[in-house]
């Protein structure tokens, strides 16, 4: 299924369909206006017919797009804006409503169309609106022109032209687009604007439950950096005590061995090495529960060295018992 714009006049020139702007007995410019007329069957003067039987489809369309649709002077907006010229608004589509099966739209109107449409310079409304290429169904809004050249014989008015050609813009294939949003192929265009419309507020409500986050599940960065800080502080400080526990249990261990004549001085260095491994203290108390006693206590601590009063040993006194002399004269001639 195809969908086209229509942009239709003579000489090439788009053209939509245009009704006639009633002013008040006051004079003053109407809020609401009719876009298009009730009835299954919009016919223009020209010949030109629509068929606009789901009318609540163009109202949803309308609520779908999220934003003020523009009314210009002489549809500038689709045939001057493409060029990079300007399409100045005479005033903005804020609401659409549905009224005995009709669109109609409240309008924000400038000052200056206002004075116009008072001075009666433009009288009619004409708007764009695009429809399916088979069935000609009208389905959008697009934008509206005021215009001084109605085709339609009642209140509903139309740009004439002399003929039913059309200038269209490049279609747009409906397969594809419900395709992309993972719709069947029988999906209607309705269905296919609030398949977007839903995704737009799924969107919206994604970006909300971003910014705030339930707490029941997630923690705020500034209150999960300090209590990462605070462990980190606090394992240091337990690792910092466990080292010292270390260090003293170590020193205890060695110490003992020492004095058990189970290592030597020279040999401390490298045992308090071994006992800092992981591990290491429990295999040294091992080592020392089944080492020999390689360095006893040798009682020379407090002695003096020059002193040669020495015991003699049980060889010694057996030797001087035989040669028949006392301690003293052997010591004196054995120092």
């Amino acid at each position: 299924m195809k969908f086209v714009i229509s942009l239709n006049s003579e000489d090439g020139m788009p053209r939509g369909i245009a009704l006639n702007i009633e002013l008040r007995a006051d004079g003053t410019v109407p809020e609401w206006i009719q876009l298009l007329p009730a009835g299954t069957e919009v016919k223009g003067r020209d010949g030109r017919t629509w068929i606009n039987d789901r009318p609540d489809v163009i109202i949803a369309a309308f609520a779908a797009e999220g934003k003020d649709l523009p009314i210009d002077w002489e549809h500038a907006s689709e045939l001057k804006a493409p060029n990079g010229d300007q399409a100045p608004a005479a005033g903005w589509m804020k609401e659409m409503e549905l009224r005995e099966g009709a669109p109609w739209v409240r309008v924000e109107w400038t000052a200056r169309a206002v004075e116009q449409i008072r001075n009666r310079e433009y009288r009619y409304i004409s708007p764009v609106f695009v429809y399916e290429k088979e069935s000609l169904r009208i389905v959008r809004i697009t934008s509206a022109g005021l215009t001084n050249q109605p085709n339609l014989h009642l209140a509903a008015l139309n740009n004439e032209q002399t003929n039913h050609d059309r200038k269209e813009k490049e279609p747009m294939e409906l397969a594809q687009l419900l395709a992309a949003l993972g719709l069947p192929a029988t999906a209607t265009f309705a269905e296919a604007l609030n398949s977007i419309n839903t995704m737009k507020q799924e969107h919206a409500t994604a970006l909300n439950r971003a910014d705030n986050p339930p707490l029941d599940k997630f923690v705020p960065r500034a209150d999960y950096d300090k209590a990462v800080e605070r462990a980190t502080n606090a394992e240091q400080a337990l690792n910092d005590r466990k080292a010292v526990d270390l260090e003293t249990a170590i020193n205890a261990e060695i110490d003992a061995a020492l004095k058990a004549g189970k290592i030597t001085p020279a040999t401390v260095d490298y045992h308090k090495a071994q006992c800092k491994q992981e591990g290491g203290l429990e295999r040294f108390k091992q080592y020392v529960a089944a080492a020999p006693v390689i360095g006893g206590d040798t009682n020379l601590d407090g002695k003096d060295p020059n002193n040669k009063d020495k015991a003699l040993n049980a060889e010694e006194k057996d030797v001087i018992a035989k040669m028949g002399i006392s301690e003293d004269e052997y010591k004196k001639y054995n120092p």
